[in-house]
């Protein structure tokens, strides 16, 4: 086929740099591609990976199988009104250029999730999030084909189960489809969310007297920018692990014992989201390195490869922050990012 690349290493293809291999790689920039390509792979009998922008992904061995890049992109207005603009978005688009697309047209609803690296079809895997604002809020659907047989279905909002950093594609139906595109609706008369953390302030800082979307995704853009590692520089992943939600009961019996811990609303009833970062700086783990890798200087959620680590060495480094969180606190971390183990 024409699609097939002749590299087989995976470190390119994965924002942790990781050195692993894959027996064949094939760059998919159309849905007609990826259907071929998933004939050859239910006749050959390989398995298949799906990557985008390997951005949410630990890649701890080599891949046997076939590796699909998708290169799926493109931006379509398939709807308009008064109040609103409807977006189909190709899964491969680069997420971060969505966002600038949209706050370039005074487009409200996503600002919040700008430099979030990685693709728009890992958005709705995981309900992507940042600063107050989840995907689900602006998701209308998405058009997904079977990894078993290549059919279309489109999955509305409810089909999607959307949680904090969930999905129905990472429980009932993981590993069963392929994202194609989603579709969401952007607001022309957006309503700004700034009460998350320093958001505020940094907008503030900007010095515009009447801030849009454009500002405050400039000042999402700061703040990132300030805290986390640029994958380019030093290998990472993001947020390793989620925000853990713990019951009331025993959110307070930790304040009474930290009472300047930071603690959010969860949207499950009679839970609290706790700072996982925070958790594990408690542990005296922030800046913490083992070997090659290691829990970064400036924000502990994210664990950063400094040259030549191996995807075990950065899972053991995982385990062991998760072990000590959870001698310490009784709680334990779950990761955020995919591990392919």
């Amino acid at each position: 086929m024409d699609f097939w690349l002749k590299e087989t290493s995976l470190k390119p293809y994965n924002t942790f740099g990781v050195e692993v291999s894959a027996s064949s790689i094939a760059l998919v920039r159309e849905e007609g591609q990826f259907l071929r390509l998933l004939e050859h792979v239910r006749s050959s009998g390989r398995q298949l990976l799906i990557l985008g922008g390997g951005s949410n992904v630990l890649l701890v061995r080599d891949w046997a199988g076939v590796v699909a890049l998708n290169k799926i992109e493109g931006i379509h207005v398939v709807d308009e009104d008064s109040e609103s603009v409807v977006v189909k978005v190709g899964s491969g688009h680069n997420w971060h250029r969505l966002v600038m697309w949209s706050v370039e047209r005074g487009l409200g609803g996503i600002e919040n999730l700008a430099l979030i690296p990685g693709s728009v079809g890992a958005g709705p895997m995981q309900n992507i999030g940042a600063y107050g604002v989840e995907l689900s809020e602006t998701f209308v659907e998405l058009e997904a084909l079977s990894l078993k047989d290549g059919t279309k279905r489109i999955f509305g909002l409810a089909d999607c189960g959307f949680g904090y950093r969930h999905s129905v594609f990472k429980a009932q139906e993981k590993g069963k489809w392929f994202i194609r595109s989603i579709t969401l609706r952007l607001s022309k008369r957006p309503e700004l969310r700034l009460d998350y953390g320093n958001l505020r302030e940094e907008v503030q800082r900007l010095g515009v007297d009447r801030p849009g979307p454009a500002e405050v995704a400039q000042a999402v853009i700061n703040i990132r920018r300030s805290k986390l590692p640029d994958p380019a520089v030093l290998g990472n992943a993001g947020s390793f692990f989620k925000n853990p939600e713990v019951p009331m009961k025993r959110a307070q019996e930790l304040l009474t014992e930290y009472p300047s811990m930071p603690t959010y609303a969860s949207q499950k009833p009679g839970f609290i989201k706790l700072a996982a970062g925070w958790l594990i700086e408690q542990c005296g783990l922030k800046g913490y390195r083992r070997g090659p890798c290691g829990v970064h200087e400036r924000q502990a959620l994210v664990l950063v490869n400094y040259g030549g680590a191996t995807g075990r060495q950065i899972l053991d480094l995982a385990l062991h922050v998760q072990e000590t969180v959870h001698r310490k606190f009784d709680i334990m971390l779950e990761p955020e990012v995919n591990i392919i183990a």
